[in-house]
């Protein structure tokens, strides 16, 4: 099982990373479309793998307490 500091530590680095590419696609979003949108499909993906270590890190939490 994956420890519960380790799962903290990798949410807290893609949410930055998260940001920063949405962030930087809506900066472009008038000068360059598709870059805005490959950024925007990157920034998804990510917020994918966050959603996966909330779902981990809330499971493991269960187990715990168990």
């Amino acid at each position: 099982m994956m420890n519960t500091s380790f799962i903290k530590t990798q949410q807290s680095k893609l949410l930055n990373t998260y940001k920063q590419l949405m962030e930087q696609a809506y900066n472009f979003r008038q000068m360059d479309a598709a870059l805005s949108d490959i950024l925007e499909f990157k920034a998804l993906k990510l917020l994918n793998e966050l959603n996966r270590l909330n779902f981990l890190n809330s499971n493991q939490l269960i187990y715990c307490k168990i």
